[in-house]
């Protein structure tokens, strides 16, 4: 009897860890977990809603020298920044400029050398620094609290496979027609069970990114990431307005693909300084890595090779951190596993929603008061990321009102529809059940 009632009272602690992390922390959770859903499917959003990013894709691709003559007619005045070439065919590659100390985003053509566009920010990039870092800049703040939550999310799940008996057994059981509070119990179980492989997925991957940033057990070290110094440079020649834009792009892709054979050009990154190299990094035959475990650092100056780094050569923690994004956004195998990641991102949202809402019912129903000063931590950390949000889109990306009246508008839609659903209608049929 005492080992059964310490199994029940492990259990029930085990359920209110579980519930503890669901609903105190819920709305914040929401948008961890919501955000980074969205941007898995960011490049489409832009395809769909900017159309100078759009392109056709063709069997050549234009000179790269061409680009940034067309782009230097264009924008004399910028400074390219980076060079960013989208994994879908169907988008323009991305020229990052620098205008008088603001980025901005240009759409060139590839494929016939054209210049199409150019914006403030992408959906791609605004999706990116809501997952990564919630518009909060504060010496890392923000990083630290979405990376808090692959810890959390990885708790959720080992807490409730436990205290959910036989879950193994139940991928095909959804309760229906006892009641609405039986119904989403069971699809919050339900969801929950076909979600587990994708959420130990985020929860690892978001785990391993909280240890790359704090540089535990010196993680960092052993990633080879810093960019080398070369050996001979011209400031003068640095510092001319024309530098950049006389770079011989062409020559230094083929010496690129020279040095490491079947280099698919992803990024180019043109010196930060006079004794910085020209960047450049790629796919290979390694699958699975990012574009940035292949590189090519080039003497900008005469075009000799400074260091090759190759994904088949990369060491085990640096094969790691190269296959962690990919995984974690679900881009490593296209389309397909982009809407995978995706629809089961939507899952994993759809149960802290679900949570919530079995939470708020049973307290009704107990005539019991809802989070408490929990709930005015939600609300803080929301009003605050919309705070930093509205700074950064106003002072950072320089938006126009049109998109701020869209942005805000739209969260303004979500909180109206969050208090409908969660306060209004509920309380509405806590009173129809009395």
């Amino acid at each position: 009897m005492v080992n059964r009632k310490n199994r029940f009272i492990s259990k029930r602690v085990l359920f209110k860890i579980h519930s503890w992390i669901g609903i105190n922390l819920s709305i914040l959770f929401f948008i961890v977990c919501f955000s980074g859903t969205l941007a898995t499917l960011s490049h489409e959003m832009d395809w769909l809603f900017i159309p100078s990013m759009r392109v056709t894709p063709e069997e050549t691709m234009a000179s790269k020298n061409l680009i940034v003559s067309n782009l230097g007619v264009q924008y004399p005045h910028g400074k390219i920044l980076y060079w960013e070439k989208v994994e879908e065919p169907y988008l323009s590659n991305i020229i990052h400029v620098d205008f008088d100390g603001h980025r901005r985003y240009v759409f060139a053509n590839q494929y016939t050398g054209d210049i199409q566009g150019i914006s403030n920010l992408t959906f791609q990039r605004y999706f990116r620094d809501l997952h990564y870092y919630l518009f909060i800049p504060i010496n890392q703040i923000g990083n630290y609290i979405v990376l808090v939550f692959g810890f959390l999310l990885l708790i959720s799940l080992i807490t409730a496979l436990y205290f959910y008996k036989g879950w193994y057994k139940k991928f095909f059981t959804l309760s229906r027609g006892k009641g609405a509070m039986v119904f989403f119990r069971s699809l919050h179980r339900f969801i929950g069970i076909w979600s587990a492989p994708l959420i130990l997925v985020f929860s690892i991957t978001g785990i391993w990114y909280f240890i790359e940033r704090a540089n535990i057990a010196d993680v960092s070290s052993l990633i080879n990431t810093k960019i080398p110094s070369i050996g001979e440079f011209d400031s003068a020649r640095f510092a001319s307005d024309e530098f950049l834009y006389s770079i011989d792009y062409d020559k230094a892709v083929r010496i690129a693909k020279n040095e490491i054979p079947g280099l698919e050009i992803g990024e180019i990154i043109p010196p930060i300084n006079s004794t910085s190299p020209l960047y450049i990094n790629g796919n290979s035959h390694v699958p699975l890595v990012r574009s940035r475990a292949n590189r090519v650092y080039l003497n900008p100056y005469d075009y000799s090779i400074v260091r090759i780094q190759k994904a088949e050569n990369e060491n085990i923690v640096s094969w790691i951190n190269d296959i962690a994004d990919p995984i974690h956004f679900g881009y490593w195998g296209g389309i397909i596993t982009k809407l995978i990641w995706f629809v089961f991102g939507s899952t994993i949202s759809g149960l802290i929603l679900t949570g919530i809402w079995i939470s708020l019912k049973r307290n009704l129903k107990k005539n019991q008061k809802g989070f408490g000063l929990w709930k005015v931590f939600n609300w803080l950390g929301y009003l605050a990321i919309m705070g930093f949000m509205y700074y950064l889109l106003t002072s950072r990306y320089r938006v126009s009102f049109d998109v701020l009246l869209l942005v805000f508008g739209i969260w303004g839609i979500l909180l109206v529809l969050t208090y409908y659903i969660f306060v209004i209608r509920l309380k509405k049929a806590a009173i129809g059940t009395r």
